[in-house]
């Protein structure tokens, strides 16, 4: 799939915030850059693909001694920006399709992928395109996303919709308190100097409460939850109970 608008692109409602789109296409050159702008996320990655492999093999009942632990399963992942997600998460066996409707993302992730010889569907569109078009995903991720949407109910609600019966939808997000704001935004952005500035509004972050309520008006019932802090002896990121500023959530549809 291109670029190009399908009919199901210009007949499903859209949540995107095209200033958003913009701000993330504008950083396409720097995804696979573990030192430049997106050096945060590399360093977040293996909490949130260890974080999913846990949940897949127990839902699943999968081997978690397999290096390909996840083979048999079709992942989406949403706003997947330049592919740091999409490409491990193909690598431990995942029949993967990310999407972002950023092209100029798409085109980084795919270069980046046919160089690396893994295989991806990377594709420039939306999750409520995908959800018009009938498609539908074992796990559906959406890490880092919803608090960059134009409207939080309806994001999720495709998200829910592309989760096949039995799957499992999982979000990372910030959680929108004064702790988040001091530490996510002035710390991350100003002093750390992590992110560029204006890379979030805390008025859009999305508390845990907010999030399971979007998440079950879908239908997906949201039955784990944990919190993300950066270690800074170990120059790392690890689980925490803390929900305060960074968490990621998983949810999972009836069968």
């Amino acid at each position: 799939m291109t670029g190009a608008a399908t009919s199901a692109d210009r007949a499903a409602p859209s949540t995107l915030d095209a200033a958003e789109v913009e701000k993330f296409a504008r950083l396409a050159e720097e995804w696979w850059n573990p030192t430049g702008k997106m050096a945060v996320l590399h360093k977040f990655n293996p909490v949130r693909l260890a974080y999913t492999r846990r949940l897949a093999v127990a839902e699943f009942g999968l081997d978690e001694k397999s290096p390909r632990a996840l083979a048999g399963l079709r992942v989406l992942d949403i706003g997947c920006g330049g592919g740091l997600l999409s490409e491990p998460l193909a690598r431990m066996g995942a029949n993967v399709v990310g999407i972002d409707p950023a092209a100029t993302n798409v085109e980084t992730a795919k270069a980046h992928a046919a160089g690396s010889g893994v295989p991806v569907d990377y594709r420039a569109t939306t999750a409520e395109a995908l959800a018009a078009a009938g498609e539908a995903f074992d796990i559906v991720l959406a890490m880092e996303v919803v608090e960059h949407v134009a409207d939080v109910d309806l994001f999720v609600e495709a998200c829910a919709k592309l989760v096949k019966p039995g799957g499992l939808l999982v979000m990372a997000t910030i959680n929108r308190t004064m702790k988040s704001y001091a530490l996510a935004i002035v710390g991350a952005e100003y002093v750390l100097r992590w992110l560029p500035r204006g890379t979030h509004d805390w008025n859009r972050f999305v508390t845990p409460g907010e999030l399971d309520a979007a998440m079950a008006a879908g239908g997906i019932g949201a039955f784990d939850r944990t919190g993300v802090w950066y270690d800074l002896l170990r120059d790392r990121w690890a689980e925490t109970r803390d929900t305060d500023v960074n968490y990621m959530v998983a949810g999972r549809k009836a069968r």
